[in-house]
């Protein structure tokens, strides 16, 4: 059984450098320019961080970090984390 969204057309002025920006993406991303940009919206009205992500940005926005975090493997940096 298929479900079809209803959708509905509007027309949006955006500057020429944005919009030209957006179809480079798309074509990238290999996507029509109209369902990459539906993507971008959707998540960027629907994807909200959860309490401890929240949490990490605001320590980070702060200063709050425990110091260099060492990148070279995994299990560097979860020991440089203190995990």
């Amino acid at each position: 059984m298929d479900i079809a969204l209803e959708k509905k057309a509007h027309v949006f002025r955006l500057p020429v450098y944005l919009l030209d920006k957006l179809k480079e993406l798309a074509a990238k991303d290999r996507r029509s320019l109209n369902n990459y940009v539906e993507g971008l919206l959707l998540d960027a009205v629907y994807n909200e961080p959860n309490d401890v992500t929240r949490q990490a940005m605001e320590e980070a926005k702060a200063g709050d970090t425990f110091g260099p975090i060492d990148t070279s493997s995994v299990e560097a940096m979860i020991k440089s984390i203190g995990l």
